[in-house]
């Protein structure tokens, strides 16, 4: 089964659920309408599968930051969070 990454992020507004499909036009997206608390881990599996997709076996959610300015440190950090995740059984995402 095909492996992919989803990624969630947020630059101090709502937070977004993303996989990424490259090659594709649009990627299938969740989004929570509230800026925190971070969605916890049982929102994201939820999100997921209301995307048609699950966490891989064994994968676990990595985080960095980021910044819309790399050069400079005094902009707003942008968090990103990534697993590898793979499509439902009978999804038709």
């Amino acid at each position: 089964m095909r492996t992919l990454t989803a990624q969630m992020s947020s630059d101090g507004r709502a937070w977004r659920l993303y996989v990424v499909l490259y090659g594709e036009r649009e990627w299938h997206t969740f989004r929570w309408e509230r800026t925190g608390p971070v969605p916890t881990v049982a929102e994201r599996r939820a999100a997921l599968a209301a995307l048609g997709y699950e966490v891989a076996p064994g994968a676990v959610w990595s985080w960095t930051e980021d910044s819309r300015d790399p050069d400079d440190d005094s902009t707003p950090v942008v968090l990103i969070a990534a697993v590898d995740v793979r499509e439902q059984e009978g999804a038709t995402a």
